[in-house]
């Protein structure tokens, strides 16, 4: 686990010859002499002195030990920051090298499995290994298999450069993994390809930050490779860079989910097949992520997904001995978040009963309105991007607990939701046809039931959330696509936290004109894959596979995961995201995530549900799971309704979050940004506070509020020019474009794939 940043000259500029190095390492409290930088000649060091400005920055993700290797002829510069987890010993430290110093690589994240594929990589291929540590995996299986196929072999959360300097084989390939669990991002200045964890860490070498308005404004940050930042861009799960002389640099899918057809045969395994099967895939992820060289614990929430992880490792570490990290204990510790209880969405109560019931240690953080209003601006700088929520900042303050506990690495249940159906969202894309993998099942067999909860849930979710304070689309006009109107609707939700066009500038909103947001959202995917969407996938999935894309990968697991965890050194793993494990549940029926039961006990409905979600509480959602963690859970968890992880929105008027909003957010502030309407701002200041409180003109507070603290020194207001789309571009092999700006998406609808030279 770690931070990086590199700098790579890009082909036309060559890139042979690189069989010697020149290396500088630097290791908490004790400077080494940097070696052959002098020789080198200044601009080595010159780029070694902008990569340690570089790590500097994002030094809070590997406060550890950190290092900078740079090819002999300076067109490859590699540094990182390490977090010590596994082997941390000097043997540990990185950038890594092969035993020839012929490929190297900096590596952030977890590959598991580690015994077993070091085994193989020994035995089968006798490849040295120079050290204990997981990461040194990324340059034995690269060594072994080449790519892409290495990349198949890699288990768990990456994300790694990696430099191939031997002769005919030069290459340099940046990779993330399946989900996007560990984050990486790049930019290109003039003939240099910048990488890094972050975007902070391009500003000591030579990065000016602009806006993106458009990414902002059509969503595109939150829908594509875009990010807030004109010309930065991500890598987009599931694909690697590769830079070459001849290739140039090519982004390249190496993985992708993928369903069942909804009209093949029906389901022949059992549902206690299906459940056992479920079981032991979990099971066996859990297992896999104990392994470590320091204390492990988990993140315990007042929901089911965490609490099961949490029963899993009790059991494990009891009846198997199972060492929870490096520790031979039969208790492990959680840490859970506490909100006030007349909030309505404390859950902390919960938690405690369930850590009871375990025997296991929790210690708890109390977010009150003073911890949100302190730690919003820290929260929001190590995010990178806005968010509709504080949700956030309470994930960021909880954060600070394990390291004041002495523990590195903690368990949590991201991604459960996602590949269980657990968000309310998705049962009206379930209802939308018959299941007929599950042919017998009382919804396949009754449509007209099946049609007129349909209709009923598309309600109620509308007024779930009107009442949330986001945006309920009522009879937008179709248009025309070959993702089906399952597709279209799903873009409808997706885009419900949206801000409003009102909040923009009015030259932005005029740019913008009558421009359909959904278009952004369809538009991220291939033509292959909508072409799924339309004819091959029952439209649960494919609603589940949208929101795996956009949502899951750009937002929870980036504010609500990696950035606020790591901003504390500290490493999330999330076992629901095993691709072992989710490749399998893939492929089970839509009525096994889903289950209709007339008479459902959901016990006490919190701050989400009403009475009158009728139709919505008559669908069990996370069915299987349920039934596959059930002995590690209480029964007041198994029958409980899913209650998503969200702050409170009402507060008090000249409170310390409204008084740090009225500061934040001042015309001149607002007129620095360049693209915000300030009189909407002015309007919501007035009616986001207190008992009568609008949450929707609290979300836009804190959208505004997080754009002023994402914004770095010397960024200027944005402007008409940033509208326009002129960044680097970077050809794809996936069957669509990915380009860091929209350079008219409506028209590249229209005329389907292209190629970007």
């Amino acid at each position: 686990m770690c931070g990086f940043s590199a700098c790579i000259l890009l082909p036309e500029a060559s890139i042979n010859d690189h069989n010697s190095c020149t290396e500088c390492t630097k290791t908490a409290g004790n400077k080494e002499i940097e070696r052959g930088l002098e020789a080198n000649g200044g601009v080595a060091k010159g780029l070694a002195a902008d990569l340690e400005a570089s790590l500097h920055l994002i030094t809070h993700r590997g406060p550890d030990d950190t290092g900078i290797w740079i090819s002999a002829n300076e067109q490859v510069g590699l540094a990182h920051c390490r977090l010590s987890i596994n082997d941390l010993s000097p043997a540990g430290r990185q950038p890594l090298h092969s035993s020839d110093n012929l490929i190297h690589a900096v590596v952030n994240g977890e590959i598991y499995d580690y015994d077993r594929l070091r085994h193989q990589c020994e035995t089968l291929q006798n490849y040295p290994f120079q050290s204990d540590s997981d990461s040194e995996l990324v340059l034995a299986l690269y060594n072994i298999y080449g790519a892409p196929e290495f990349l198949t072999h890699l288990r768990g959360e990456f994300a790694f450069v990696l430099y191939d300097a031997r002769q005919g084989a030069q290459r340099v390939i940046a990779a993330r993994d399946r989900y996007g669990i560990k984050p990486l991002v790049y930019t290109r200045l003039g003939s240099k390809l910048l990488l890094a964890s972050e975007a902070k860490a391009f500003l000591p070498l030579g990065w000016k930050p602009r806006w993106d308005v458009r990414a902002i404004a059509d969503a595109g940050w939150m829908f594509d490779n875009r990010t807030l930042f004109r010309g930065v861009q991500k890598l987009l799960p599931g694909h690697y860079l590769d830079i070459t002389e001849q290739g140039g640099v090519r982004q390249v899918k190496y993985w992708d989910a993928e369903y069942e057809d909804k009209v093949s045969k029906p389901e022949t395994r059992t549902i206690d097949e299906m459940v056992s099967g479920v079981r032991e895939r979990l099971v066996e992820s859990v297992r896999l992520r104990l392994r470590a060289d320091v204390p492990v614990g988990i993140y315990l929430s007042g929901g089911i997904d965490s609490s099961a992880i949490a029963g899993i490792v009790t059991e494990l570490a009891r009846k198997e001995k199972v060492k929870i990290g490096n520790e031979e204990a039969t208790r492990v510790t959680c840490f859970s978040v506490a909100f006030p209880q007349t909030s309505g969405f404390d859950e902390s109560s919960i938690a405690e009963r369930t850590a009871a019931w375990l025997g296991v240690k929790t210690i708890k953080k109390t977010i009150t309105e003073e911890t949100l209003a302190q730690d919003f601006a820290d929260a929001v700088f190590s995010s990178e991007h806005h968010h509709f929520d504080l949700n956030f900042v309470a994930k960021f303050a909880l954060s600070t607990l394990p390291r004041e506990h002495g523990v590195k690495v903690v368990l949590t249940g991201e991604g459960a939701d996602e590949h269980f159906a657990g968000y309310p969202y998705f049962p009206a894309e379930f209802l939308r046809e018959a299941d007929q993998a599950l042919p017998d099942s009382v919804l396949s067999q009754n449509n007209d039931l099946r049609s007129e909860m349909f209709k009923a849930v598309e309600r109620e979710m509308k007024a779930i959330w009107r009442r949330g304070g986001a945006t309920a689309y009522e009879d937008k006009p179709t248009f025309p696509s070959i993702a089906g109107v399952g597709a279209t609707a799903m873009s409808d939700n997706l885009l419900a936290w949206h801000p409003a066009a009102t909040l923009f500038a009015p030259w932005l909103q005029t740019r913008q004109g009558d421009y359909d947001c959904r278009k952004t959202v369809l538009g991220s995917h291939a033509s292959d894959v909508q072409a799924k969407m339309r004819s091959r996938w029952h439209p649960l999935h494919t609603a589940m596979y949208m929101w795996n894309k956009n949502s899951l990968a750009n937002v929870l697991l980036s504010c609500l995961g990696d950035c606020t965890e790591m901003a504390h050194g500290i490493e999330a793993r999330t076992p629901f995201l095993d691709h072992h494990l989710t490749e399998y549940v893939n492929r089970l029926p839509p009525s096994v995530k889903l289950r209709y039961s007339a008479k459902s006990e959901n016990g006490e409905l919190g701050p989400t549900w009403t009475e009158s979600s009728m139709a919505l509480q008559s669908l069990d959602e996370k069915w299987i799971l349920r039934q596959a963690v059930r002995p590690y859970i209480t029964d007041e968890l198994y029958k409980r309704k899913k209650h998503p992880f969200l702050a409170p929105t009402r507060w008090t008027k000249d409170g310390p979050l409204h008084r740090m909003f009225k500061a934040l957010l001042t015309p001149r502030a607002v007129e620095q940004l360049g693209f915000v309407k300030y009189a909407t701002i002015q309007e919501a200041m007035d009616i986001a506070w207190g008992e009568k409180a609008d949450a929707k003109a609290f979300r836009l507070l804190v959208y505004c509020g997080a754009w002023g603290n994402a914004s770095y020194e010397g960024i200027r207001p944005a402007e008409k020019a940033d509208e326009e789309g002129n960044a680097a571009k970077v050809e794809s092999t996936d069957d669509h474009t990915i380009e860091s700006e929209r350079d008219d998406r409506e028209e590249r609808l229209r005329r389907g794939p292209g190629k970007i030279v």
